[in-house]
This record gives C-alpha cells, structure tokens and sequence, in this order.
C-alpha cells in the first residue's frame, strides 16, 4: 500500500503500536519510518520507495520482505544477500510529491539490525534539505557488526557528519537541519560475501539544543611566524541562523601536549567565553595566544588549544596554533634542490618517510586531520572525487585545507594533490574539456597538442592542483579495450610524435618551469605494455582485457612499448605509473608479472637504462593485486621500485606496514631515502615549500573562449573524413538539413568517460557546445530529431550522428556491456535517414565502429572520435570554414573478427587503413600527378630527409599521400591498405623517401 506520511501522530502510534509506546515522561514516543510490512514498494530510483544501487551489475545487493518468526517487529523483515567488490547498498527515498519530514524533535534513528559478527563497518546515512532526495545534503555515520542475532542499533543524530567524498549536490548550508528528511540509504560490506536483515526503522528520543547550535572554529591548525600572535575565531551557529534559545558556554585553554613549550615557546592563556541566549547565528568571539621569539632554528611546534562547550555542539577537533619551522637549511630556497633534499632527508623519522611515500583519496580523510597524523606525502582525486560545489574555487579552498593540515607536522612538508586530468580539467564542471588522446593523435599536430597541454595545466594549476596523471603513452593494439581512447594511436611513432603534450603541461624539460602558476608535474602512464593486453587474458572482474596480460617478445616491447616512455624520460616527465597488467616477455622464463612487482622493468630499464630521475607512482590500489599478503605486496612494489603508493583507502595500514618491514630488514633504509628523495625533489622544484597554496591568479581563465579555440582547433582537426562520395561534405549553408542521431546533442557523450566523474555520463553534465548547436551557431539551415521520426521530406541532405555512450577503463571493454556496432536506435537512424536523402554520417566514439554493409548507403563517413565540449569545431569542418585533415590513428577493421589489427600485420585488409584521411580543401590547393610525380616527389622527400628538413619532408609526404587517395577513392583493399599504412609509419619515423615510395606502391595497386 502507499504510504500518505511518514509521521503520524503520538496518539496514533500509542494506540496502534505497543511497541511506540513512550520509554520515560519526558521522552516523545518513538516514530516509525520503515516497519517493512509492506507499506514502502520496492522502486527504482527517483520514485517513492525502497531500490539498490551499487558500483557495476553485480554489486546490488538483492533485497525481499521475508516473513520470519523472530522479527523483532511485526511478521516480516527486510533481508538480502549480497558480494560486493566496489561499493553496493540501497536506499529508501521519500516521496519527493509530499512535503519533506521533520525529524529535529528527535534524539536519533534506530533499527533492529541482525548481526552476522563479521567485524564489518556498515554506514548508515541521511538526506538532509535541498529539494527532494536527488537535490540533498547527504550526511553520515556508521556502526560495525561485531554482534550475533538482532540487536537495536541506535544512532544519534549528532553522531553524523557532512559527507567529504560525494555529495549530489551539496552546499545547500552544510548544517544537519533534520526538519526537511528526504530518506535514508545504508552502504553494506565491500569484499565478504554475506547476508543481512533489518527490521523496525524508527525516530527517538527528545532533542536537546545541541543539534541545533554547535560551535566551531575558524580553522582547525592557526599558523603563525615564531613572535607573533595566534588568533583564532570561535564561532556559535544554529540550524536555520535561529538566535540562541539557551546560553552557551566555551571554556578555554592552551594545553600541554603539543610539541611546544610554554613559557618557552609561547604564554600560556585559559578563559572563558559566553553567548548568552539571544545571540545571534554566527556571531564569533576570538582567542589570541602569543608566542615567543628565540634565536634557534627549529622545526614547526604545535600549541592545542583545549575547548570544552556547553549548551551546544563542541567542534569535532580541536584546534592547533603551528609555529613555523625556521632557520633550518631546507628552508631556503636559495640553496640547490639537491642539498635542501639531502638536509631535510637527514632530519625525518621513519614513519615521516614513509608518509611521504603515501598518497591517500582526499574522500578518504575526510577534513584532513589525517595528514599531519600519518605525515601523508600526497592526496589525490580519483575521478568524479570532487569539492562541493565543483567550483574552480571550491577547489582551490579544499585544497588549500589539506595543505594547512600539513603545517602541522614538524618540517611541514607540502602535499603534492594529484588528479587525472586526461583531457582538460575534466573533473572540474566548467573546465575546458579536450578531445580524448584518440582525436588528438588523429591531429596529426604536436603543436597543438602541445597547446592543449598547456591549456589543461593552466586550468590544473589555478584550481591548486600541482600535479596531472597524464599523458597516458600506451600504444594500443586491440579497440576492444576500454582504454583504447586514452592511447593516441596504434603506432609508437604516433604516440612519440604527440608527447609534445609533456611539455605543454611542465615546460621545459629541465623542469625549470615547474614553478609557475600555469605548469604541472606530468605523468607518463601507464609503464609498459597496457596498450598490448591479450584479449580474455584479465582476471578483474568482468573485465575482458583491460588489466590483462601483454604477452610480446623483448623485441616488440622495446618497439613498440618502451618507445614511448624512452621520450618522455627525455622530455623530463616528473612521474610514471606502471600498469595494473601483467608482462610476459617471451623467453624470459618468468611467465606473466604484474607491472607493480617488475624490478626488471622499473629499476632496470626506467630508472637504470632510461635515466628517469623522477618518481614512481602507483595504480589505484595496484599493490593489491600482487602475489602474497599484504606486507609481501607492500615489499614487492617498493623494491621493485614504486616510490609512492596509491593508497586511496588504506594509507594507514600501507604507512605503518611499509614502516613494519623497514624494521625488519625486509626493505632497505636506502631503498626508502632513494623514494623519499625522488619525491621530495618534485616537490622542490614545483615550488611547494615557499608557494603550498594555490595561486588562482589564472582561474578566470579556465573555461575561458580562450582555452575553448584550443579545444575547438583541436576537435577540427581530429575529425577524419573516411569517404565523401559526390563532395557530399562540406556543407552549403543554404542547404535544408536534417539531423538525427543520438549523439548530435549531447555533451556527455562527445565528451566520453573521464568527464565529471570517473565513467562519464550521457547529459548536460559540463557547459559546451554540442554538435548540432554548433552546426547552428555556424548558420545552418537545420532541422533535428533525435531518433529521425520526424518527416524527411524536403531536405538537401541528412547528418546523422551516432556512437557510443560514456565509459572508462574495464568496464568499456568489448564483451563487457559493450560491442564495436552501433545500437539498434542508431542503426534505425542512419537507415532512414540515408534511405530519404544524401546523409553523411558522424561516429562520436572512443573507438572504431563497425559499419558492415551499410557504407554503400552512405554518402560520407566521419570519425569524430570523443571531441570533448567544444562542438563547433566538428560544425566548423562540416560547413567548411577549415578543412578536413585528420588522420586514422589507429586502423578501422572490417569486422571483429580481424581484431586486432594494426599497421605493419602481415595480414592486413581493413575498412580503412591506419594513417586514411580525405581532405576539403580547395581543389586549387588539392595535389594532382600520377606515377611520375610520385616518382619525383620520392626523390625530393629523400633529398629534405638527408637535409633534415622535416617540415619539407613532411609536407612532400602529405602531398603523396592526398595523390595516392585520389585514385583508391572507396577501393581500398589489402594490396593498397598495407603500403599506406607503412607510409605514414615511415613518415612519422622521418623516412620521408621510403614513405613516398610505399605511397607509389598503394598507388600502382589501386
């Protein structure tokens, strides 16, 4: 049946209900939210009712109203089962037709839960204000079932706090105001296979003032030079901004625990200070302490000040003043990096070093009083780990916290905060949002490339954030993997070609720029051969090659994979992280090993033959998909040479572990001194230790039209015109055009996975510029209808757009959700369209699309990759105000069944070849000639390469190759796909005589 209300009244309940019947005279009787008989539907989301959620398809838990004898409350319970591997649970929302309830008069909520005393951590959460269940605060708590058999779990209201790591919208008042409830959702277990059953949800007790008035203070660490005064605000706040209903109370003291001395160090001060009824929300009252000056170079000293409250809530922490360290040699910055290293080195603990060497999820510290307590080295955002609001300056001011907490530790060593900015600041709503890797090895370009390096790190940097996990250097070998858009081609020598990215985001290589506001630290990712994986060969999950095993002999690995790498270390990359796949080198005898536990790799090739000076950053909790137990895990990355382990949320098991087997003798002190000082000397030369904060000097510029002509250069050049029967396209703004597709007009999908949050999502979720209002701010005549229902009478011509939806990593892989064909709408779409009229057809995608036999039926193909927000650039080439001039970067296959493929098989027959790009220049710019100017144009590309003008070279080779195009037209074929494919290898090699050459060849064979 549905329920009408939640609340009903006392009277009501007491009559009906033994079980509400009042505990004490003063206390309200308790008020049912869920009894589970019935009354609240299973539903899905956002409906009123009850419905299950979790990371991917298998991690739901299943859910059911069983009837059972030993209910605690009424005849049923709600009970399910549930084999969690990421994070799963359910919800009940409220219905958001109704007003929302009003919980304040309560002390807490309490359920009858039935203990399977597993030790496990269940979090129990509540949605607090905002406009319905979807638009609230979400505010939490947990309890831990070491219980067996019912037991009533009673969880005060007070015992809640503001959730750090997600909220969906967020930053209504960030104050538990109980009087607006839209629902509540409790997290199970993650990785123990289990059930559980809960009966009896309901509201008790009386509320007192406390969870209405709470005290906080303006920071929770109050730095200050040595001789200065520390002064830090207390301030009383009420929910709804209500003037105090009774007085509060905060008494005072500077205590003793601290690490500086009183009377020495600073003057002591104790007091007390009153709000008395009446006052107002907000109002703020300050405590100074003074410290005192000395003539020795110290550390940084901490001075708690001790606070006790009445009346209302105490803050969570208590505040710390820091006095700066000072005067000791790794503070001045005139010294070089390598003595202010070797100094501050020599002064660190153990447990200080391997804080350094661990870098936790900023979700997971919650405010970030961990990090002066684990000494933590690093934070990072995962994706879609974001501020609330995703502002630019939500950003900065969240980050800037977590690096006033590491004030707090002794040599206050800064934090370096790590995001995966892979195309653009793409965690960051607003951001400029580049074409994925893909489109830009489609470029050609490596200026561009360069710039739109550059215009991610600028927007990186001006949110506070030093440091980007980007560029991913993979060569990938197989489009079925989910990962296949982050890599920048097929060819090694493509990828090489498009690592001016590197300095783009650090400048130059001698890291000499690192410290300006507009350069971040690059990564070079992922090392080596994640772009090779074996399909089948994943043993994660669902995952069907992603985390796989690349299997290659030492001669391809360095062919192909280490390539890449070799040119970053020579461009100066601060930091690489190894792949979460296994290499199995072909006669090495050590079978498949996980990149993380390759000492032969890391140490010897990277770090030895390479001459990489920076540091090593792990994986996502890689570390755990070693061999053994944990500390044999943690033994094996450090000694294979990670320096820094990414451990989103284990980093105090990691620190202490890490510790643990130093004092062993399992790992080396100078194994930890050779990390900490890679990592110590990154953050040297960003600058951190005189600049921590972020400098947001250049924040207007972020999403600026500025940055956006870089990303809209950018998404024209990567479009590649794959056939244009008749001159189809460009486009004559005078002609009646009708749009159709799903992915005409949708900025999460031509932005794809990594935008937003960590999948990426279809939607509106980022502002930009689709597709179709591109073509309509270019001045097209356009009509649109999105699954072509509308009438087709009448047009000069059709564009459907179509493709993919978002994705990333494992869970795009093909045979995991995902195939390389267009979805049955989408087929539809082109289908009709191209029946009633010329149409040219767009494929928005990370990958290539399967097209089959449906290419005769149409006029011109495009492959637009994922071009990220700015969709008038994909309009600027279809109406052609630039030319089309994109080049495969990987080859489009025929059919699965010749995956993988790639330029240089043996066996080689695709439907396009690797390096295919028509163009829409004019025909006076368009090359013409048959043999005997490609005869010529072989000899003058020889002469510019022992000349070593490669620009000339270059251009001689493109000239060829438009030659070469003009005559296959659409009859591409083996004997022509293989010597152009080699040709664009040879060219991006600087073979351009050998290049012009195979050109000959495709061109005699057409």
């Amino acid at each position: 049946m549905r329920r009408t209300a939640l609340l009903v009244s006392a009277a009501l309940l007491t009559g009906l209900l033994p079980w509400a019947t009042a505990r004490a005279a003063d206390d309200p009787p308790p008020v049912p939210v869920d009894r589970f008989e019935g009354e609240v539907p299973f539903a899905s989301q956002p409906a009123e009712g009850i419905f299950t959620w979790g990371s991917d398809s298998d991690d739901p838990p299943a859910l059911q109203l069983a009837a059972r004898s030993d209910a605690p409350e009424g005849a049923k319970v709600l009970s399910g089962g549930y084999d969690i591997s990421g994070y799963g649970g359910f919800t009940h929302d409220f219905a958001a037709g109704e007003p929302a309830h009003d919980w304040s008069a309560h002390r807490g909520i309490r359920f009858w839960w039935d203990g399977q005393d597993n030790g496990k951590k269940i979090a129990f959460e509540i949605k607090d204000g905002g406009h319905d269940g979807e638009a609230s605060e979400l505010w939490t708590t947990s309890f831990t079932d070491d219980f067996s058999g019912w037991k009533q779990v009673e969880l005060p209201f007070t015992d809640f706090a503001y959730r750090t790591d997600y909220q969906p919208v967020g930053g209504i008042d960030h104050v538990l105001g109980l009087d607006r409830m839209w629902g509540y959702a409790v997290t199970l277990p993650v990785g123990v296979k289990g059930r559980f059953a809960m009966d009896g949800v309901e509201l008790y007790g009386r509320a007192d003032q406390s969870l209405r008035a709470s005290v906080t203070t303006d920071t929770a660490v109050r730095t200050v030079t040595e001789g200065g005064t520390a002064k830090v605000g207390i301030t009383v706040a009420t929910t709804g901004s209500a003037p105090l209903d009774e007085p509060v109370t905060v008494t005072y003291a500077t205590r003793t625990d601290g690490t500086a001395e009183p009377g020495r160090d600073y003057t002591p001060v104790s007091g007390t200070l009153t709000f008395p009824a009446g006052t107002a929300s907000g109002t703020t009252r300050t405590v100074e302490v003074r410290t005192l000056r000395d003539k020795t170079a110290e550390p940084a000293e901490t001075v708690p000040l001790g606070l006790t409250v009445t009346g209302a809530k105490a803050p969570a922490e208590t505040p710390q003043i820091v006095i700066d360290a000072h005067g000791l040699p790794y503070l001045d910055a005139e010294l070089p990096v390598r003595k202010r290293v070797a100094d501050l080195l020599g002064r660190m603990s153990l447990a200080e070093k391997a804080g350094q060497m661990t870098q936790a999820e900023r979700g997971a510290v919650g405010t970030g009083a961990d990090v002066a307590t684990y000494a933590l080295g690093s934070l990072l955002s995962g994706g879609g780990s974001t501020p609330t609001p995703n502002t630019a300056a939500a950003w900065a001011k969240m980050i800037d916290g977590f690096q006033l907490r590491a004030r707090a530790t002794r040599f206050q060593i800064p934090l370096i905060y790590g995001v995966d900015a892979v195309h653009g600041h793409n965690n960051l709503v607003g951001a400029t949002v580049m074409p994925h890797n893909i489109g830009i090895g489609a470029t050609r370009d490596p200026a561009l490339a360069e710039r739109t390096g550059a215009v991610t790190a600028a927007e990186v940097r001006a949110t506070g954030v030093p440091w980007d996990f980007a560029p991913c250097l993979c060569v990938s070998r197989d489009e079925r993997w989910g990962r296949s858009y982050e890599s920048f081609g097929e060819d090694p020598a493509l990828v090489e070609s498009m690592e001016t990215v590197v300095q783009g985001l650090q400048g130059r290589a001698n890291g000499a720029d690192l410290r300006r506001n507009d350069k971040v630290l690059a990564t070079a990712k992922h090392f080596v051969g994640d772009g090779g994986t074996e399909y089948g060969s994943s043993t994660t999950g669902t995952y069907k090659i992603d985390q796989g095993v690349t299997k290659v002999t030492r001669q391809e690995l360095e062919a192909v994979h280490l390539a890449p790498f070799r040119t970053a270390v020579d461009r100066g990359v601060g930091t690489v992280m190894p792949s979460y796949s296994s290499l199995d080198v072909l006669g090495d005898g050590q079978g498949p090993v996980k990149m993380h536990a390759r000492a032969d790799m890391i140490n010897g090739v990277l770090k030895g033959r390479m001459g990489f000076g920076g540091f090593v950053i792990s994986d996502w909790n890689a570390i755990d998909q070693l061999p053994g137990d944990y500390p044999a895990h943690v033994r094996t990355a450090v000694d294979a040479g990670v320096d820094m382990m990414m451990v989103p949320y284990g980093y105090k098991e990691f620190s202490s572990t890490l510790a643990d087997e130093v004092k062993a003798g399992r790992v080396t002190e100078r194994r930890i001194d050779d990390a900490v000082s890679r990592i110590l000397t990154q953050k040297f030369r960003l600058g951190l230790f005189e600049h921590p904060y972020a400098d947001t000097a250049g924040a207007a510029a972020i999403g600026s039209p500025a940055h956006r002509a870089v990303a809209r250069a950018a998404a024209a050049e990567s479009q590649v015109l794959l056939k244009n029967s008749g001159g189809l396209l460009p486009l004559k703004k005078s002609q009646k055009v009708y749009v159709a597709g799903s992915n005409a007009d949708d900025i999460g999908n031509q932005s794809g996975g990594w935008t937003v949050t960590w999948q990426g999502s279809s939607g509106n979720i980022t502002p930009g510029t689709t597709i179709l209002q591109g073509m309509r701010e270019a001045g097209g005549n356009v009509t649109y209808s999105k699954d072509a229902s509308a009438p087709t009478a009448g047009y000069d011509v059709g564009v459907v757009v179509v493709g993919e939806t978002p994705y990333a990593e494992g869970v795009g892989d093909v045979g995991n959700g995902h195939e390389l064909t267009l979805s049955a709408a989408d087929q539809a779409a082109v289908d009709k369209v191209c029946a009633a009229m010329k149409c040219a057809v767009l494929i928005v995608s990370g990958r290539p699309q399967l097209i089959g036999d449906r290419l005769g039926r149409i006029d011109a193909l495009v492959a637009s990759w994922l071009p990220g927000t700015e969709g008038g650039g994909v309009a600027d080439v279809l109406y052609g105000s630039r030319p089309f001039t994109g080049q495969l970067p990987v080859t489009w296959p025929r059919s699965a069944a010749q995956l993988p493929i790639n330029v240089g098989d043996s066996a080689y027959d695709p439907q396009f070849p690797y390096g295919w790009g028509l163009t829409t220049r004019t025909r006076t710019r368009v090359p013409h000639g048959g043999e005997a100017a490609l005869r010529a144009l072989a000899e003058a590309a020889a002469a510019a390469e022992r000349a070593g003008a490669g620009r000339v070279g270059r251009g001689l080779v493109t000239e060829a190759r438009l030659i070469v195009q003009e005559k296959v037209g659409e009859r591409i074929d083996a004997a022509v796909s293989g010597p152009f494919a080699d040709a664009d290898h040879l060219l991006l090699t600087g073979h351009y005589g050998k290049a012009v050459r195979k050109l000959l060849q495709a061109y005699r064979a057409a």
